[in-house]
């Protein structure tokens, strides 16, 4: 049961530092620091936003339209932030203790 819960915190830390990556890019390229029509930042950015689209969707369909404020990542990373501390909280069922 150890490997199981390392196994889901590894998950849940890799899906965190997408998210970070996700949003650190977006502010780049609103802010204009980072250029849409460069070839890199945009095949990271259509890859990052293809890996957390599936993430995205059922939460924007829940919130309320807020126009170009999009809310759906942090609520996504606000709920992987508790699910992670739930994993940890509860990690003595994952040890046998």
């Amino acid at each position: 049961m150890t490997t199981l819960y390392q196994a889901l915190m590894l998950i849940l830390d890799v899906i965190w530092f997408i998210m970070i990556a996700h949003i650190i890019l977006s502010w780049l390229i609103s802010f204009q620091v980072l250029n849409m029509r460069q070839p890199v930042v945009a095949q990271i950015w259509d890859g990052l936003s293809r890996l957390l689209e599936p993430v995205y969707a059922p939460i924007r369909r829940i919130l309320p339209n807020t126009g170009p404020l999009d809310l759906a990542p942090l609520v996504a990373f606000i709920a992987l932030i508790i699910l992670q501390q739930a994993l940890r909280n509860n990690a003595g069922f994952f040890y046998g203790y």
